[in-house]
């Protein structure tokens, strides 16, 4: 069985979207899957002016030579980029079935940057993904949400974290007891409503982004220290007192995870994503008060954070999409069943 992949999002990007489909893309692999991978390197390629990481394809009906010459079982659209859309309007047009994904709020994020109004970003999402067999998402709240704007054939694709990474390990970092938030320095992640809160505690953010020189300028007293991996990134987490998530926009924030994994509780606020991973006094809290919530999840034991993740990992991951892209066939009743016999994971 071969899948194709489409995705106007890939290496060198660092991001959810490539985190999730290389992880996964792994699992199917170790099945013997077949899967194929059309990205941005396959094209002549611009950077967005708003998100300069991302480039985009400025000749993207190659897509449909690529499509051809793969001559897959089933194809998954993981955009709505410019390779998406092609692939899209030539997959309808040959009446061709095809999965796709919703992995952000992009108009929310439209909105934020340039103020375009979301219900216009919102209808034409509705229409990109009205021919797609299954709609993946990442949440129950996110799935609601999309369904109250009525989109369809939603089904759920959750996230998982590789566990290895984030067991403990003997490298430090020079602080402790901080406040830490990982991800994307940008405007639509809200990071600003976390650096000006008055704590007697120290503040470190992890990652980069076009907002980064703006924010170290306005909290001076705030250690930026740049874009982490491997046992330096998990050195970063496991030190910290609280992990902060003050986004309004993600749909899931992996990043949350990596925090729980590490034994650190997570402050957010109570919207997609938080609402769906988040259980209060458990392993973080939510509040609309970020102060408050900042201020429970030092009361949380590190242990039960641990103990909650273990049920995000990326086996279960594979198997929801492999779930999606399949009709139930004989082939993939045995495809489901080894994914399951493989499966170390809670259900």
């Amino acid at each position: 069985m071969k899948v194709l992949i489409i995705t106007d999002a890939w290496f060198p990007q660092v991001n959810g979207v490539v985190t999730t489909y290389t992880n996964v893309i792994a699992e199917l692999r170790k099945l013997n899957l077949d899967v194929e991978v059309v990205h941005p390197a396959f094209f002549f390629s611009i950077p967005l002016p708003f998100y300069p990481e991302i480039k985009a394809a400025i000749n993207p009906w190659k897509v449909i030579k690529l499509i051809k010459r793969a001559n897959a079982d089933y194809i998954h659209i993981a955009t709505e980029g410019p390779l998406g859309l092609l692939a899209r309007l030539y997959l309808s047009h040959k009446k061709i079935a095809f999965t796709s994904a919703i992995h952000t709020k992009f108009p929310e994020y439209l909105k934020t940057h340039i103020g375009f109004p979301l219900s216009i970003t919102y209808a034409l999402m509705r229409w990109f993904h009205s021919r797609s067999i299954n709609v993946l998402v990442n949440t129950k709240s996110h799935k609601s949400e999309l369904e109250n704007r009525g989109f369809k054939n939603l089904k759920l694709w959750s996230r998982g974290i590789d566990f290895d990474q984030f067991s403990d390990n003997n490298l430090e970092v020079h602080l402790k007891d901080y406040l830490l938030y990982v991800g994307r320095v940008s405007k639509e992640k809200n990071i600003e409503a976390f650096l000006s809160l008055e704590t007697n505690f120290d503040k470190v953010v992890v990652g980069d982004g076009p907002y980064r020189k703006k924010l170290q300028k306005k909290f001076p007293l705030v250690k930026f220290v740049g874009c982490k991996s491997g046992a330096e990134l998990s050195a970063w987490y496991r030190n910290a007192k609280v992990f902060v998530f003050p986004s309004k926009t993600d749909t899931f924030g992996i990043v949350m995870i990596e925090s729980l994994a590490s034994g650190v509780p997570v402050a957010a606020y109570p919207v997609t994503g938080p609402l769906d991973i988040i259980q209060e006094g458990v392993n973080g809290s939510l509040n609309d008060d970020l102060d408050c919530a900042i201020n429970n999840a030092m009361l949380i034991n590190g242990l039960d954070c641990i103990n909650s993740a273990q049920a995000y990992c990326w086996e279960n991951v594979a198997e929801q999409f492999l779930n999606a892209i399949n009709p139930i066939t004989p082939a993939t009743i045995i495809a489901k069943d080894t994914l399951i016999a493989l499966n170390p994971c809670e259900k």
